[in-house]
């Protein structure tokens, strides 16, 4: 066995073969410092391997968020979901909805996670995390229900003194439209590629939302908006009829749920005040046309699941407006200018008159905006939650506003179907969450 006897005196010297000779001082090999340091660099590589995975995640994640700003990618990719139309963001929505970026969160919700693991500060941070996200779920919340109780109202006010529902439903999708087209031309929505299999997938859904949207108009101007409301609650059953004649199976409970619905609508329907069955039939034909764009767009729109939400919806409105535009100067248009004085001579001002149909415009496109957004943030049964929710604080402020005379059993009836309602979304939310995680599994 070789022996290396090093003093701190004795130098050591190192050959090269340019004849250059390099003296090390044996003394600096000992130095304190320079031995801990070792010792912390050896250290370091000895870490367990989770440690080592997870500051490997961190740093992948960090190069996530910081190759597209905000989070958000340059191709939204919606999230699917069994129980509803996230599928193709339609189908978990009794009305027409949108949503701005549909995957703002995602790479900061992982890179937080993972900071979370590895970092002490995760712990600290993550206190203050779920405020500011149930901050940030009551301001959607809030506004989702704000905007429609504002569409309902002015649009109520502009057909009590223009009673043409077809020019301002078609009004309504004309703001949407132009809506959509600022955002693209702007730049603060991606504007998907368009190409002709899309625009022909696009027909179907676009014709059944066309007469879902002008049946509940017609039924606003001939009813209570909160009776339109209370029948429109009555979609989870159209919604399983039509699904199980297509092939699709419920259990038991989610056919037990829509028997309240039915018994609440009926009851309602008996004892309304403002009943008309023109209201009544525009207002079940609008949940007819709402479940087959459901069911239609799920059948149609599987192989376009790189356009989000918003997106969807704002080529829906356009071809919904090139629907519905020419049969309403047909029905109406003869009647729309007498029809407009009259209007102006029961307001007083021509300028309100405006106000009342531009907010209905405006409105109906930015509620809709509001619950893609919440739709995007939340689970399916918070929203479902949550839509039911909103309609009843929408038929509460609408009977405030205009002052609409409610009998007890009309209130009961009600309150029953928004009961079967509730009861619907929970029964269907848990039974898509089921399969979702035997699929994981």
């Amino acid at each position: 066995m070789l022996a290396l006897n090093i003093t701190q005196s004795s130098p050591v010297t190192f050959s090269k073969s340019t004849n250059h000779r390099y003296s090390i001082n044996a003394s600096s090999l000992l130095n304190p410092n320079l031995i801990s340091r070792t010792h912390h660099q050896t250290a370091l590589f000895n870490k367990p391997s989770t440690q080592i995975v997870a500051l490997t995640t961190e740093v992948s994640n960090f190069g996530q968020i910081h190759g597209y700003p905000f989070g958000c990618s340059s191709k939204s990719t919606p999230q699917i979901h069994d129980s509803g139309f996230r599928r193709n963001h339609f189908d978990r929505i009794h009305e027409n909805h949108s949503g701005f970026c549909s995957k703002s969160g995602s790479f900061i919700t992982k890179a937080a996670a993972s900071e979370s693991e590895s970092s002490p500060e995760g712990d600290a941070s993550s206190v203050s995390k779920p405020k500011s996200k149930t901050l940030q779920l009551a301001l959607i919340f809030g506004l989702w229900y704000f905007q429609n109780i504002v569409f309902n109202i002015y649009n109520k006010k502009a057909l009590n003194v223009f009673p043409f529902p077809w020019f301002l439903a078609s009004f309504q999708l004309f703001v949407g439209s132009i809506w959509m087209l600022i955002l693209w031309s702007l730049k603060l929505q991606p504007c998907p590629k368009i190409s002709k299999p899309f625009i022909i997938a696009l027909l179907g859904p676009a014709l059944f939302h066309t007469i879902g949207h002008i049946s509940a108009c017609v039924s606003f101007s001939k009813v209570a908006v909160s009776f339109t409301h209370v029948i429109k609650s009555s979609e989870p059953v159209f919604s399983v009829i039509f699904s199980s004649f297509l092939g699709d199976t419920y259990p038991l409970k989610v056919w037990i749920s829509i028997l309240p619905i039915v018994l609440g609508c009926s009851l309602a329907a008996i004892t309304e005040v403002s009943f008309n069955f023109y209201g009544l039939w525009g207002a079940l034909i609008s949940n007819v046309g709402f479940v087959l764009r459901n069911i239609y767009s799920k059948r149609s729109l599987q192989s376009f699941k790189e356009v989000d939400g918003l997106n969807l919806y704002g080529w829906i409105s356009i071809i919904s407006l090139l629907y519905l535009f020419p049969v309403a100067v047909v029905i109406e248009g003869s009647q729309w200018i007498q029809g407009y004085h009259k209007a102006i001579e029961a307001v007083g001002k021509s300028s309100t008159f405006y106000i009342w149909v531009l907010l209905s415009g405006v409105f109906y496109h930015l509620y809709n905006q509001s619950s893609y957004q919440a739709l995007d943030e939340i689970s399916p049964l918070t929203f479902s939650v949550g839509n039911t929710m909103k309609r009843i604080v929408v038929i509460i402020s609408t009977i405030l506003v205009f002052r609409n005379p409610v009998r007890p059993l009309n209130a009961l009836g009600s309150a029953i179907a928004i009961f079967g309602t509730f009861l619907y979304s929970q029964v269907t939310a848990k039974k898509a969450k089921k399969p979702e995680s035997e699929k994981q599994n």
